[in-house]
Protein backbone atom coordinates (compact mmCIF):
# COMPACT_ATOMS: atom_id res chain seq x y z
CA UNK A 1 0.00 0.00 0.00
CA UNK A 2 1.11 3.36 -1.02
CA UNK A 3 1.49 6.02 1.47
CA UNK A 4 1.64 10.15 2.03
CA UNK A 5 2.55 12.03 4.83
CA UNK A 6 0.27 14.55 5.55
CA UNK A 7 -0.54 16.89 8.35
CA UNK A 8 1.36 15.28 10.29
CA UNK A 9 -0.33 11.69 9.45
CA UNK A 10 0.77 8.63 7.59
CA UNK A 11 -2.48 8.20 6.04
CA UNK A 12 -3.09 5.51 3.16
CA UNK A 13 -3.56 6.68 -0.53
CA UNK A 14 -6.40 4.61 -1.00
CA UNK A 15 -9.08 5.36 1.46
CA UNK A 16 -11.92 3.04 1.72
CA UNK A 17 -15.37 5.49 1.19
CA UNK A 18 -18.30 4.14 3.70
CA UNK A 19 -21.12 5.83 1.32
CA UNK A 20 -21.05 2.15 -1.44
CA UNK A 21 -21.05 -0.90 1.44
CA UNK A 22 -23.02 -3.64 0.43
CA UNK A 23 -26.32 -4.15 0.93
CA UNK A 24 -29.16 -6.37 2.08
CA UNK A 25 -32.22 -6.68 -0.46
CA UNK A 26 -30.86 -3.84 -2.96
CA UNK A 27 -32.09 -1.41 0.27
CA UNK A 28 -29.80 1.72 0.56
CA UNK A 29 -30.33 1.31 4.33
CA UNK A 30 -29.67 -2.07 4.92
CA UNK A 31 -26.30 -2.68 5.10
CA UNK A 32 -24.66 -6.11 5.09
CA UNK A 33 -22.90 -5.80 8.20
CA UNK A 34 -20.96 -9.20 7.73
CA UNK A 35 -19.72 -8.66 4.14
CA UNK A 36 -18.91 -5.21 4.90
CA UNK A 37 -16.79 -6.57 7.93
CA UNK A 38 -14.97 -8.86 5.27
CA UNK A 39 -13.75 -5.66 3.38
CA UNK A 40 -12.77 -3.81 6.25
CA UNK A 41 -10.48 -6.62 7.38
CA UNK A 42 -9.24 -6.78 4.04
CA UNK A 43 -8.67 -3.17 3.50
CA UNK A 44 -7.03 -3.03 7.24
CA UNK A 45 -4.63 -6.05 6.66
CA UNK A 46 -3.89 -4.71 3.37
CA UNK A 47 -2.51 -1.52 4.76
CA UNK A 48 -5.93 0.67 4.62
CA UNK A 49 -5.91 3.53 7.23
CA UNK A 50 -8.22 5.86 6.35
CA UNK A 51 -12.51 5.47 6.58
CA UNK A 52 -14.89 7.65 5.33
CA UNK A 53 -18.52 8.12 6.82
CA UNK A 54 -20.89 10.73 6.92
CA UNK A 55 -24.28 11.42 9.01
CA UNK A 56 -26.60 10.68 5.95
CA UNK A 57 -24.65 7.90 4.06
CA UNK A 58 -26.90 4.95 3.81
CA UNK A 59 -29.51 6.78 5.37
CA UNK A 60 -28.10 7.45 8.23
CA UNK A 61 -26.27 4.36 8.89
CA UNK A 62 -22.96 4.20 7.70
CA UNK A 63 -22.06 5.83 11.03
CA UNK A 64 -22.83 3.27 13.29
CA UNK A 65 -21.98 0.21 10.82
CA UNK A 66 -18.52 1.54 10.13
CA UNK A 67 -18.47 2.38 14.23
CA UNK A 68 -19.32 -1.47 14.96
CA UNK A 69 -16.43 -2.85 12.78
CA UNK A 70 -13.80 -0.27 13.81
CA UNK A 71 -14.22 -0.90 17.53
CA UNK A 72 -12.97 -4.14 16.97
CA UNK A 73 -9.15 -2.56 16.36
CA UNK A 74 -7.10 -0.27 18.51
CA UNK A 75 -8.21 3.14 18.02
CA UNK A 76 -4.52 4.70 17.34
CA UNK A 77 -4.75 2.04 14.30
CA UNK A 78 -6.99 4.27 12.06
CA UNK A 79 -8.15 7.33 10.94
CA UNK A 80 -11.53 8.10 10.99
CA UNK A 81 -13.26 10.59 8.95
CA UNK A 82 -17.27 11.90 9.27
CA UNK A 83 -18.52 15.42 8.04
CA UNK A 84 -21.19 17.68 9.26
CA UNK A 85 -24.29 18.04 7.17
CA UNK A 86 -24.55 21.56 7.56
CA UNK A 87 -26.05 22.23 4.15
CA UNK A 88 -29.58 22.21 5.90
CA UNK A 89 -30.06 24.62 8.49
CA UNK A 90 -32.26 22.47 10.24
CA UNK A 91 -29.10 20.54 10.46
CA UNK A 92 -26.58 23.84 11.79
CA UNK A 93 -29.99 24.58 14.52
CA UNK A 94 -28.86 21.47 16.19
CA UNK A 95 -25.38 20.88 15.32
CA UNK A 96 -24.16 20.14 18.71
CA UNK A 97 -26.99 17.15 19.11
CA UNK A 98 -25.67 15.45 15.73
CA UNK A 99 -22.04 16.00 16.39
CA UNK A 100 -22.48 14.05 19.74
CA UNK A 101 -24.92 11.48 18.10
CA UNK A 102 -22.15 10.88 15.30
CA UNK A 103 -19.23 10.40 17.85
CA UNK A 104 -22.00 7.81 20.04
CA UNK A 105 -22.83 5.93 16.42
CA UNK A 106 -18.78 6.06 15.45
CA UNK A 107 -18.13 4.92 18.87
CA UNK A 108 -15.23 7.19 19.06
CA UNK A 109 -14.21 10.10 21.29
CA UNK A 110 -12.65 11.81 18.58
CA UNK A 111 -12.65 12.52 14.56
CA UNK A 112 -9.19 12.29 13.19
CA UNK A 113 -10.66 14.05 10.20
CA UNK A 114 -14.21 16.13 9.95
CA UNK A 115 -15.57 17.95 6.72
CA UNK A 116 -18.05 20.56 6.07
CA UNK A 117 -20.27 18.35 4.14
CA UNK A 118 -21.17 18.73 0.54
CA UNK A 119 -20.65 22.50 -0.19
CA UNK A 120 -23.04 23.60 -3.31
CA UNK A 121 -23.97 26.70 -5.10
CA UNK A 122 -26.97 25.85 -3.88
CA UNK A 123 -25.80 25.62 -0.32
CA UNK A 124 -23.37 28.04 0.15
CA UNK A 125 -25.41 30.79 1.90
CA UNK A 126 -26.84 28.09 4.72
CA UNK A 127 -23.23 27.75 5.12
CA UNK A 128 -22.27 31.35 5.75
CA UNK A 129 -25.00 31.81 8.15
CA UNK A 130 -23.69 33.93 10.96
CA UNK A 131 -26.36 33.38 13.17
CA UNK A 132 -25.52 29.80 14.35
CA UNK A 133 -21.88 30.47 14.02
CA UNK A 134 -20.65 27.03 12.60
CA UNK A 135 -17.58 28.19 11.49
CA UNK A 136 -16.44 28.69 16.15
CA UNK A 137 -18.33 25.78 16.86
CA UNK A 138 -16.16 23.55 14.91
CA UNK A 139 -13.27 25.81 15.41
CA UNK A 140 -13.54 24.85 19.43
CA UNK A 141 -14.25 21.29 18.79
CA UNK A 142 -11.07 21.40 16.89
CA UNK A 143 -9.05 23.12 20.22
CA UNK A 144 -11.10 20.51 22.25
CA UNK A 145 -9.45 17.90 20.52
CA UNK A 146 -12.50 16.51 19.57
CA UNK A 147 -11.55 16.89 15.81
CA UNK A 148 -8.08 17.03 14.57
CA UNK A 149 -8.18 17.76 11.38
CA UNK A 150 -11.40 20.09 9.94
CA UNK A 151 -11.62 20.02 5.86
CA UNK A 152 -14.58 20.57 3.46
CA UNK A 153 -16.11 18.63 0.22
CA UNK A 154 -17.24 20.55 -2.17
CA UNK A 155 -19.02 20.35 -5.32
CA UNK A 156 -19.28 23.69 -6.42
CA UNK A 157 -17.97 26.48 -8.59
CA UNK A 158 -14.28 28.28 -8.09
CA UNK A 159 -16.26 31.17 -7.42
CA UNK A 160 -18.15 29.55 -4.36
CA UNK A 161 -15.30 27.69 -3.47
CA UNK A 162 -13.57 30.61 -2.60
CA UNK A 163 -16.20 32.63 -0.79
CA UNK A 164 -16.43 29.47 1.87
CA UNK A 165 -12.27 29.28 2.15
CA UNK A 166 -12.79 33.43 3.23
CA UNK A 167 -15.30 32.32 5.88
CA UNK A 168 -13.51 29.10 7.22
CA UNK A 169 -9.97 29.28 5.48
CA UNK A 170 -7.76 29.89 8.77
CA UNK A 171 -9.03 26.22 9.92
CA UNK A 172 -9.13 24.51 6.74
CA UNK A 173 -6.39 21.90 6.35
CA UNK A 174 -7.84 19.99 3.59
CA UNK A 175 -9.81 19.80 0.69
CA UNK A 176 -12.02 17.10 -1.02
CA UNK A 177 -13.18 17.35 -4.40
CA UNK A 178 -15.02 15.18 -7.11
CA UNK A 179 -12.14 14.30 -9.61
CA UNK A 180 -11.51 12.33 -12.55
CA UNK A 181 -10.60 12.69 -16.32
CA UNK A 182 -14.37 13.40 -17.23
CA UNK A 183 -14.81 15.75 -14.41
CA UNK A 184 -11.19 17.60 -14.98
CA UNK A 185 -13.21 20.55 -16.29
CA UNK A 186 -16.70 19.72 -14.64
CA UNK A 187 -17.23 21.84 -11.44
CA UNK A 188 -14.07 23.96 -12.14
CA UNK A 189 -12.31 20.75 -10.61
CA UNK A 190 -9.07 22.03 -12.29
CA UNK A 191 -9.20 25.56 -11.48
CA UNK A 192 -9.16 24.18 -7.29
CA UNK A 193 -6.49 22.19 -8.09
CA UNK A 194 -4.74 24.97 -8.89
CA UNK A 195 -6.49 27.08 -5.77
CA UNK A 196 -5.15 24.01 -3.75
CA UNK A 197 -1.71 24.22 -5.03
CA UNK A 198 -1.92 28.55 -3.90
CA UNK A 199 -2.80 27.56 -0.32
CA UNK A 200 -0.60 24.42 -0.18
CA UNK A 201 -3.80 22.46 0.60
CA UNK A 202 -3.53 18.49 0.56
CA UNK A 203 -6.65 17.49 -2.05
CA UNK A 204 -8.90 14.06 -1.18
CA UNK A 205 -10.26 12.95 -4.23
CA UNK A 206 -13.88 11.48 -4.26
CA UNK A 207 -15.87 9.91 -7.41
CA UNK A 208 -12.61 8.60 -9.05
CA UNK A 209 -14.80 6.55 -10.96
CA UNK A 210 -17.41 8.95 -11.67
CA UNK A 211 -20.30 6.75 -9.55
CA UNK A 212 -18.86 3.41 -11.57
CA UNK A 213 -19.16 5.19 -15.04
CA UNK A 214 -15.41 5.20 -15.53
CA UNK A 215 -15.31 1.16 -14.31
CA UNK A 216 -15.95 0.10 -17.73
CA UNK A 217 -15.14 1.62 -21.47
CA UNK A 218 -16.24 1.06 -25.28
CA UNK A 219 -14.47 -1.44 -27.17
CA UNK A 220 -13.54 1.61 -29.22
CA UNK A 221 -12.19 3.53 -26.02
CA UNK A 222 -10.11 0.77 -24.64
CA UNK A 223 -8.72 0.52 -27.78
CA UNK A 224 -7.51 4.08 -27.66
CA UNK A 225 -6.11 3.21 -24.19
CA UNK A 226 -4.41 -0.14 -25.10
CA UNK A 227 -1.58 1.72 -27.31
CA UNK A 228 0.00 2.80 -24.26
CA UNK A 229 -0.76 0.55 -21.58
CA UNK A 230 -2.41 -3.11 -20.78
CA UNK A 231 -4.98 -2.00 -18.17
CA UNK A 232 -8.46 -2.13 -16.96
CA UNK A 233 -10.77 0.63 -17.11
CA UNK A 234 -10.50 1.20 -13.58
CA UNK A 235 -6.91 1.37 -13.23
CA UNK A 236 -6.60 3.97 -16.21
CA UNK A 237 -8.81 5.89 -13.74
CA UNK A 238 -7.02 5.46 -10.63
CA UNK A 239 -3.75 6.21 -12.53
CA UNK A 240 -4.96 9.06 -13.66
CA UNK A 241 -5.70 10.42 -10.09
CA UNK A 242 -2.25 9.61 -9.15
CA UNK A 243 -0.71 11.93 -11.80
CA UNK A 244 -1.69 14.95 -9.69
CA UNK A 245 0.68 15.57 -7.53
CA UNK A 246 -1.39 17.40 -5.09
CA UNK A 247 -3.50 14.51 -4.25
CA UNK A 248 -2.79 12.67 -1.24
CA UNK A 249 -5.55 10.53 -0.93
CA UNK A 250 -8.43 8.70 -3.17
CA UNK A 251 -11.89 7.68 -1.71
CA UNK A 252 -13.30 4.88 -3.46
CA UNK A 253 -16.91 3.66 -2.66
CA UNK A 254 -16.43 0.04 -2.94
CA UNK A 255 -19.49 -2.50 -2.43
CA UNK A 256 -17.54 -6.01 -3.22
CA UNK A 257 -14.84 -7.78 -1.89
CA UNK A 258 -13.65 -7.91 -5.30
CA UNK A 259 -13.45 -4.17 -6.40
CA UNK A 260 -11.48 -3.64 -2.92
CA UNK A 261 -8.44 -6.52 -3.67
CA UNK A 262 -8.89 -4.96 -7.11
CA UNK A 263 -7.78 -1.40 -5.65
CA UNK A 264 -5.92 -2.76 -3.41
CA UNK A 265 -3.29 -3.93 -6.02
CA UNK A 266 -3.58 -0.45 -8.10
CA UNK A 267 -2.74 1.02 -5.04
CA UNK A 268 0.45 -0.76 -4.16
CA UNK A 269 2.46 0.83 -6.99
CA UNK A 270 2.48 4.69 -7.82
CA UNK A 271 2.08 4.59 -11.92
CA UNK A 272 1.62 7.68 -13.08
CA UNK A 273 0.45 8.63 -16.77
CA UNK A 274 2.74 10.39 -19.49
CA UNK A 275 1.76 13.62 -21.15
CA UNK A 276 0.46 11.36 -24.05
CA UNK A 277 -1.34 8.95 -22.21
CA UNK A 278 -3.24 11.92 -20.41
CA UNK A 279 -3.94 13.62 -23.43
CA UNK A 280 -5.61 10.31 -25.05
CA UNK A 281 -7.57 10.23 -21.98
CA UNK A 282 -8.73 13.74 -22.90
CA UNK A 283 -9.94 13.22 -26.06
CA UNK A 284 -11.93 10.14 -24.42
CA UNK A 285 -13.51 12.32 -22.09
CA UNK A 286 -14.57 14.94 -24.47
CA UNK A 287 -16.13 12.60 -26.26
CA UNK A 288 -18.05 11.50 -23.86
CA UNK A 289 -19.08 14.68 -22.91
CA UNK A 290 -20.38 15.14 -26.10
CA UNK A 291 -23.44 12.84 -25.74
CA UNK A 292 -24.52 15.03 -23.15
CA UNK A 293 -25.40 12.49 -20.36
CA UNK A 294 -26.84 13.44 -17.15
CA UNK A 295 -23.89 13.75 -14.48
CA UNK A 296 -26.00 11.75 -11.18
CA UNK A 297 -23.80 9.89 -9.30
CA UNK A 298 -26.63 8.10 -7.02
CA UNK A 299 -25.18 9.70 -4.08
CA UNK A 300 -29.12 10.12 -2.67
CA UNK A 301 -28.41 13.52 -1.30
CA UNK A 302 -31.79 14.46 -3.11
CA UNK A 303 -33.74 11.86 -1.86
CA UNK A 304 -33.01 12.82 1.41
CA UNK A 305 -34.73 15.89 0.73
CA UNK A 306 -37.44 15.32 -1.60
CA UNK A 307 -40.91 15.76 0.37
CA UNK A 308 -42.54 13.10 -1.67
CA UNK A 309 -39.03 10.63 -1.53
CA UNK A 310 -39.29 9.95 -5.35
CA UNK A 311 -36.59 7.94 -6.44
CA UNK A 312 -34.18 10.78 -8.07
CA UNK A 313 -31.61 8.80 -9.25
CA UNK A 314 -33.37 6.19 -10.55
CA UNK A 315 -35.69 8.43 -12.65
CA UNK A 316 -32.70 10.15 -13.86
CA UNK A 317 -31.05 7.26 -14.92
CA UNK A 318 -33.93 5.87 -16.64
CA UNK A 319 -33.98 9.60 -18.20
CA UNK A 320 -30.42 9.57 -19.41
CA UNK A 321 -31.41 5.87 -20.99
CA UNK A 322 -34.21 7.28 -23.10
CA UNK A 323 -32.41 10.01 -24.18
CA UNK A 324 -28.77 8.21 -24.84
CA UNK A 325 -30.70 6.00 -27.14
CA UNK A 326 -32.86 8.79 -28.88
CA UNK A 327 -35.93 7.55 -27.23
CA UNK A 328 -35.59 3.88 -26.90
CA UNK A 329 -38.73 1.83 -26.46
CA UNK A 330 -37.40 -0.26 -23.52
CA UNK A 331 -38.12 2.91 -20.79
CA UNK A 332 -41.80 3.58 -21.65
CA UNK A 333 -43.25 0.44 -20.76
CA UNK A 334 -41.13 0.36 -16.93
CA UNK A 335 -42.80 4.06 -16.27
CA UNK A 336 -46.00 2.86 -17.36
CA UNK A 337 -45.68 0.25 -14.55
CA UNK A 338 -44.88 3.07 -11.71
CA UNK A 339 -47.71 4.48 -9.96
CA UNK A 340 -48.46 8.02 -10.79
CA UNK A 341 -46.82 9.11 -7.24
CA UNK A 342 -43.64 7.53 -8.31
CA UNK A 343 -43.83 9.11 -11.92
CA UNK A 344 -41.41 12.33 -13.35
CA UNK A 345 -44.87 14.31 -13.51
CA UNK A 346 -45.13 13.97 -9.31
CA UNK A 347 -42.16 16.12 -8.92
CA UNK A 348 -44.02 19.09 -7.14
CA UNK A 349 -40.81 21.51 -8.79
CA UNK A 350 -39.82 22.87 -5.01
CA UNK A 351 -36.16 22.14 -6.06
CA UNK A 352 -34.97 20.97 -2.14
CA UNK A 353 -33.09 18.53 -4.21
CA UNK A 354 -31.24 20.84 -6.01
CA UNK A 355 -30.12 22.57 -2.97
CA UNK A 356 -28.04 19.22 -2.37
CA UNK A 357 -27.33 17.81 -5.78
CA UNK A 358 -23.49 17.90 -5.93
CA UNK A 359 -23.17 18.01 -9.30
CA UNK A 360 -25.79 21.12 -10.03
CA UNK A 361 -28.15 19.26 -11.65
CA UNK A 362 -31.41 20.98 -12.55
CA UNK A 363 -33.36 18.08 -11.56
CA UNK A 364 -36.46 19.82 -11.74
CA UNK A 365 -36.74 20.85 -15.08
CA UNK A 366 -35.00 17.63 -16.29
CA UNK A 367 -38.26 15.53 -14.48
CA UNK A 368 -40.35 17.96 -15.82
CA UNK A 369 -38.60 17.25 -19.23
CA UNK A 370 -38.49 13.68 -19.15
CA UNK A 371 -42.91 13.80 -18.07
CA UNK A 372 -43.71 15.82 -21.12
CA UNK A 373 -41.80 13.62 -22.95
CA UNK A 374 -43.22 10.43 -21.89
CA UNK A 375 -46.76 12.35 -22.24
CA UNK A 376 -47.64 10.92 -18.23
Amino acid sequence: MLYNDVLGEKISSLGLGCMRLPTKNGKEAEIDVEKSKEMFELAISSGINYFDTAWDYHKGNSESVTGEILSAYPRESFCLASKFPGYNIENIKKKEEIFEEQLRRCRVDYFDFYLFHCITDGNIDTYLTEEHDLYGYVKALKESGKVRHVGFSVHASIETTRRFLEKYGDIIEFIQIQLNYLDLTYQDAQAKIELARERNIPIWVMEPLRGGKLASLSKEYMNMLSKHRDMSAVEWAFRFVQSIPEVKLTLSGMSTLEQLQDNIRIFSLSKPLSESELKTLDEISRDMQSNRLLPCTKCQYCVSCCPLELNIPYLLRLYNEHTFTGGEFTVPPILKKAAKNRLPSACLGCRSCESVCPQSIKISEVLSDFAGRMGF
